[in-house]
Formats: structure tokens, C-alpha cells, sequence
């Protein structure tokens, strides 16, 4: 297990267990189809163990705003 996870402060960091379950999908996704990693020295690391340290080396974070407001807003 990732010792971070034993922390409740990356679960208060993001709002609790499913936000932060949902942020590492999207992230570890977002990763295995090509983005490149937010942190330096990734050497040795498993795809969890990145995620972690970008969220909290605060990174990544959670994007609160719901479907109806992203559409409201103007695309540049």
C-alpha cells in the first residue's frame, strides 16, 4: 500500500474517498494515453505512486464545476 494513503490529509485534500477514487482514474487514464507526468524523477515509479506525489505536490486537482456550468462557459 502507498503510505500517502494511510494520511487522511490527500482525502481531506480533495474532499473525501470518492473524489479522490475519481481523480486518480481520471488522472491514470489520462497517463496511459500519453500525458506526461507532472512531477519530476518518475524513475522506479508505479502509474499510482505519480499519481499521488502530482496530487500532492498539488498538481492535479479535482474539478468541481458540474456539466451544465462548463457549457455556460465561452470556449476561447
Amino acid at each position: 500500500m502507498i503510505d500517502e494513503l494511510k494520511n487522511k490529509r490527500i482525502f481531506e485534500k480533495v474532499g473525501g474517498s470518492f473524489k479522490l477514487s475519481a481523480l486518480i482514474q481520471k488522472r491514470m487514464a489520462e497517463l496511459l494515453e500519453g500525458s506526461r507526468p507532472l512531477i519530476e524523477n518518475t524513475e522506479g515509479k508505479t502509474m499510482m505512486e505519480i499519481v499521488i506525489e502530482e496530487i500532492i505536490q498539488d498538481k492535479i486537482t479535482p474539478d468541481y464545476t458540474s456539466e451544465s456550468q462548463k457549457a455556460d462557459v465561452p470556449k476561447l
